[in-house]
């Protein structure tokens, strides 16, 4: 093998390995932001489950409260 040929093939050998850490790199990278939006997207849901958990006691005392109301607006 010619030393040209060596160094041409040494240069290929360093520049994929240096790919191969990128890409680990990257692929780290979005392995992280998966994780980091399903917990972003379960924050959000379970906010607003738990905001409605909370707020359901009023909501039905103004549905009955509107309902009354309408059957007195019909009594009229």
């Amino acid at each position: 093998m010619l030393p040209e040929e060596r160094e041409l093939l040494n240069k290929s050998v360093a520049l994929a390995e240096d790919n191969n850490k990128i890409l680990y790199s990257i692929r780290r990278s979005m392995r992280w932001a998966s994780i980091t939006r399903a917990i972003y997207w379960i924050f959000i849901i379970g906010s607003a489950v738990g905001a409605f958990y909370f707020i359901q006691p009023y909501l039905d005392g103004i549905i009955e409260t509107y309902g009354g109301m309408s059957t007195i607006l019909k009594s009229f």
